[in-house]
């Protein structure tokens, strides 16, 4: 088990303990982010569903589902075929319990965000919702959410980050530092993993770095939002044919101004 500290010495041991912390979480996961978000949560689910453009006969992908409530908000958003993949199997119990039986515009599987068993452009949208402050490799993960997404879909995710403005900062540090471990360890008893939660939004990178990082992983016209005075960003971005990303590349070099001669 590692430190305190959450310091892991490989990939694999933060994968081993990120999929064990949420099977032990998951009895009072919805319970405990509808009480640290102040009801919010849902809302922000809906807003990043805007963003993924997901619409009626839509095939949508949502990676690291947990309990579900991100992929059932995508099908009343009217999507044809929603898949919630997660690695932790007893949170996938959960998302099974929230499910109507016979509803199969829902499937769930049991999968790992780095190595997605389905193929190349299989999806119109791909999203997240607070996970990617979790993955191992979070290029590897990207990479993986742009290829089984179809060419011209969006890839989409919601993540907690550190608000910018002093005050709330402040307020961010203590409340995420202090008083979230405490309503884990008080209503799922688990303040571990609570305390986990402020240590990786801490060290998670900053929404204009994730932007580039998407760009890197093959998006276009990537950008963000945030909200809730910098807490919460929402990313998109949308996966072009390569000859299409290459003349656009093309052409936006081509309006760049001419590199002045060297001075002899």
């Amino acid at each position: 088990m590692p430190v305190r500290d959450f310091r892991f010495d490989t990939p694999n041991q933060k994968s081993s303990y990120v999929q064990e912390m949420f099977d032990r979480i998951a009895p009072r996961y919805d319970l405990m982010n509808r009480i640290m978000t102040f009801g919010r949560d849902q809302a922000w689910r809906r807003r990043l569903i805007r963003r993924a453009g997901v619409s009626a006969n839509a095939v949508v992908l949502d990676i690291a589902t947990g309990t579900g409530d991100l992929a059932l908000v995508a099908q009343a958003a009217g999507a044809r075929q929603v898949v919630g993949a997660d690695f932790s199997r007893e949170m996938l119990g959960y998302a099974r319990h929230k499910t109507r039986k016979g509803n199969r515009r829902l499937l769930l599987a049991v999968a790992d965000g780095l190595k997605l068993p389905f193929p190349d452009d299989t999806f119109d949208a791909v999203v997240t919702g607070f996970s990617l402050r979790n993955v191992a490799n979070l290029d590897a993960f990207l990479r993986e959410m742009v290829r089984v997404t179809k060419q011209g879909g969006k890839v989409a995710s919601l993540e907690i980050t550190r608000p910018r403005g002093r005050w709330f900062r402040s307020f961010f540090s203590w409340y995420f530092g202090a008083i979230v471990p405490r309503l884990g360890a008080l209503i799922s008893g688990a303040q571990e993993a609570y305390s986990y939660l402020p240590h990786s939004v801490s060290v998670f990178i900053t929404p204009e770095e994730l932007r580039v990082r998407l760009e890197d992983a093959g998006l276009h016209h990537a950008r963000f939002e945030t909200l809730m005075f910098g807490c919460i960003s929402i990313h998109s971005g949308t996966k072009i044919r390569a000859a299409a990303a290459q003349r656009k590349q093309v052409a936006s070099s081509a309006r760049r101004p001419a590199a002045s001669p060297p001075r002899l």
